[in-house]
């Protein structure tokens, strides 16, 4: 027996995200925050640890965590649902209100899960094309929203893996002009770009998309999201009971309540950010793109796949092939290390690109 005969015929031709694994390299090719993390916050979350912590399953609410969150951000505890990981919500979204026969719209170039989401869930991926500075068309987006098989849009901002951020102004006027849901996902808000969070209470088709993996837990995959109650209690319906473990949410909560040791972890980021990009406008060959993120976006002058491997073998992983369509043919993307990794990255890509 073959057990591709059993497999959905739109399973078998889906290109899985499957992320490269190289020993021994400088990682920054995944966003994630190349800081220690802090030991005050190690230490309480131990002290907090109990046997229960292991032996018994974990709240499926998520009480404690979903109150110190709705605190943050400034809402009630019923508009919050906790994810493991914003994938797991990306594709809950999809099964709770996609399916086939409905479309699911998608600003490209993006984050793939979005397509790769949809496909799993049977939902119409449809790929609207962003304008050469990847800014939205909103105009045909527009036009893809309104379709009525539509029921989800998604925009990443700041995008991933282009960097630029989408005007709160922008956003508000495709949320109030379109009858389906958009989900704006904010996985890269705390570096920088407007939240759309003061859109919350005026509009019920909104949904905002967050996790702590960029910051601070991106080893043990908590992510949630914000929105009006007559959605969370759909997804709720969908949602698997035990998805987000008993030590991740307790993390989660202790991370909530030590925000400040990471405040400066993110300002270094940022500033390093910065550096970065007025470094690479300095390479012969480099043009790199406006970012509001932890990585930037840079196009050069050669081969991207052979100056990738050429890194490698230098010590250094940086993100290959972002995509090969819709501007980023000849980009690579570059995680914003410490200081030292930095330089480093800087030094190496100098030697591969100038005689």
């Amino acid at each position: 027996m073959d057990v591709r005969d059993l497999v959905r015929e739109d399973i078998k031709k889906l290109i899985p995200y499957e992320p490269h694994d190289y020993p021994d390299v400088i990682k920054l090719d995944a966003n994630e925050n190349p800081h220690t993390f802090p030991e005050i916050v190690i230490r309480e979350i131990f002290e907090r640890l109990s046997g229960d912590t292991f032996t018994r399953y974990p709240d499926p609410g998520g009480r404690e965590l979903k109150a110190k969150i709705s605190e943050l951000i400034k809402t009630e505890a019923d508009n919050v649902v906790l994810g493991n990981g914003s994938d797991e919500l990306i594709q809950l979204i999809m099964q709770t209100f996609g399916g086939p026969g409905k479309r699911v719209v998608i600003p490209v170039p993006t984050f793939s899960m979005y397509k790769i989401h949809g496909q799993i869930t049977g939902t119409q991926p449809v790929e609207v094309p962003r304008n050469e500075d990847f800014s939205l068309n909103t105009e045909l987006l527009l036009t893809e929203m309104n379709n009525p098989d539509t029921r989800v849009t998604f925009i990443a901002t700041p995008n991933n893996p282009t960097g630029n951020s989408v005007p709160l102004s922008q956003i508000e006027a495709l949320v109030r002009e379109t009858g389906s849901l958009v989900v704006v996902d904010e996985a890269y808000i705390d570096f920088g770009g407007e939240t759309a969070l003061p859109l919350l209470s005026k509009y019920p088709n909104l949904i905002i998309l967050r996790t702590f993996s960029k910051v601070s837990l991106a080893g043990l995959r908590v992510g949630y999201l914000a929105a009006h109650k007559d959605v969370t209690r759909e997804l709720l319906k969908v949602k698997q009971p035990y998805n987000v473990n008993a030590f991740s949410q307790l993390a989660a909560a202790v991370v909530l309540d030590n925000w400040n040791a990471f405040l400066q972890q993110i300002e270094e980021i940022v500033s390093e950010r910065t550096r970065l990009q007025e470094e690479l406008a300095k390479i012969p060959g480099i043009e790199n793109h406006p970012s509001d993120a932890n990585f930037i976006l840079f196009k050069v002058p050669q081969s991207p796949g052979e100056l990738h491997q050429g890194l490698v073998e230098d010590g250094l992983l940086v993100r290959n092939s972002p995509g090969s369509t819709h501007g980023l043919d000849k980009c690579l993307r570059v995680t914003v290390g410490t200081r030292q990794e930095n330089d480093l990255f800087l030094e190496k890509l100098k030697n591969r690109l100038i005689p």
